[in-house]
């Protein structure tokens, strides 16, 4: 499983976002810039996050983007979810009961494990966390 490239840009673009102070708004050309990416891109892969409240949009002359919660409160599920949908990690776990194998299946119960693995991983890290980290790393370099 990839992620979809949307997301790892999403991803990238929040963090981006995080690093600002907060309520101040990030110019749309300053992200496409920094992100290196276009900015029919930045507005389709913004779009979800806007509608799940993650980040609010201001237009017109100086208008651009801003987050609409604090960084501490934003996982990276959050972000996965509202580009891709719900984490899904096979068709079976989709909704209970819609593989008729499920009480058979022992792959079901891997697949069920795994994703719940995942999930909880994706919660556990926060974007506040990971503009720290990367503020870390870059002194090292």
């Amino acid at each position: 499983m990839v992620i979809t490239r949307a997301t790892e840009y999403a991803i990238r673009t929040i963090i981006y976002l995080a690093k600002h102070p907060k309520g101040d708004i990030v110019l749309k050309k300053d992200i496409c810039r920094t992100q290196e990416v276009t900015p029919a891109f930045l507005t389709k892969i913004l779009q979800p996050l806007i509608k799940a409240g993650i980040v609010s949009s201001q237009r017109g002359v100086g208008g651009g983007f801003l987050l609409n919660r604090d960084a501490e409160e934003i996982t990276l599920l959050d972000i996965l979810e509202a580009e891709e949908g719900p984490l899904t990690l096979n068709h079976c776990l989709v909704e209970k009961g819609l593989c008729q194998r499920d009480a058979l299946c022992s792959a079901h119960i891997v697949w069920e494990e795994t994703q719940n693995s995942m999930i909880r991983v994706l919660k556990r890290h926060n974007i506040a966390e990971l503009v720290q980290q990367e503020l870390e790393r870059q002194k090292t370099v």
